[in-house]
């Protein structure tokens, strides 16, 4: 059985956002310092919590970062693709560390309601304020990106979710100074945690899939094999398999059945330039079989792997 390979002439290193990513976390760092700071002098848990949550902000992007860099490393022997999957694992690392955050954030935020303690609401509206521009200029450097990669997705919405939590924290402030009501701050911090697994969540689910070789959320399986079983020459089509390579990449293996084969690589070009086209599959492998009666591919039923 012939085993046939195309590589396509694209690009697949995805940009790098240097600047957005050493501005994001210059900004961010020193945003963390001065939240702890007037926290812990105004006694408000509400911007305690969003420090936590934005230190973990500044972790992820450094993760991020890195993993882009080290995603260009070129194959070696032992490791044929390279290090691409640390991308993956840099987002699956940021979803985690996020829900770990917010899971402090609640269980001090409960305490807090049985130990109320009296909040600086014009300290808190102050700093908040910052934090919904320092954190909107941060998810403006990721919008461009956001696209093309699910780091940057991850940057993206981390950023302008912290924008929408700090726009709050500015309202419960004026809450706080207009009623008195010192309970409040705990009960955003709480809401803070909810806004902060609503968005962790989609992209918690994307990279544990990613992780697992499951195929990339903006792929349809059923597309690629009716579109597979549609070409000209192909009686079948089996084994069949689609997964993410990095955040940015995806991989296709597949069995032709096809009893007269193509005699020269015009076919597997045209087939792996229109894979990458029509759905974003970079990296193609393709094994084409002449569908002998007497024998019979042990990969051909489909609870095989």
């Amino acid at each position: 059985m012939p085993h046939d390979h195309d590589h396509h002439g694209h690009s697949h290193t995805p940009p790098s956002n240097n600047a957005a990513f050493a501005i994001g976390v210059t900004l961010n760092l020193g945003f963390v310092v001065a939240e702890v700071v007037y926290g812990l002098s105004a006694h408000s848990l509400a911007l305690l919590s969003d420090a936590g949550h934005n230190l973990s902000d500044v972790f992820g992007l450094l993760i991020a970062w890195g993993a882009i860099h080290i995603g260009k490393s070129l194959p070696t022997k032992r490791r044929t693709y390279g290090l691409r999957r640390s991308s993956i694992l840099a987002a699956l690392t940021n979803a985690i560390v996020l829900l770990i955050v917010v899971g402090g954030i609640m269980w001090e935020a409960i305490g807090r309601f049985f130990h109320p303690e009296t909040v600086a609401g014009s300290t808190v509206i102050w700093v908040a304020a910052a934090g919904v521009v320092i954190n909107t200029v941060s998810a403006l450097l990721f919008m461009a990106g956001r696209e093309r990669d699910l780091n940057i997705k991850g940057a993206f919405l981390h950023m302008a979710g912290d924008a929408a939590v700090s726009l709050g924290v500015v309202f419960i402030g004026f809450a706080i100074r207009a009623t008195g009501w010192h309970w409040l701050d705990p009960a955003v911090s709480i809401l803070i945690g909810g806004v902060i697994v609503w968005g962790t969540w989609g992209l918690l689910r994307e990279s544990l899939n990613l992780a697992m070789d499951a195929v990339p959320a903006g792929i349809d399986p059923h597309a690629v094999e009716e579109y597979l079983a549609g070409l000209a020459g192909v009686r079948a089509v089996h084994d069949l398999h689609i997964w993410g390579m990095s955040t940015t990449e995806s991989a296709l293996t597949v069995h032709l059945v096809m009893p007269q084969p193509p005699t020269d690589d015009k076919f597997l070009h045209h087939l792996g330039h229109e894979l990458h086209e029509q759905f974003e599959i970079d990296h193609i492998t393709i094994q084409i079989e002449h569908g002998n009666a007497d024998v019979t591919c042990h990969q051909e039923p489909a609870h095989v792997v």
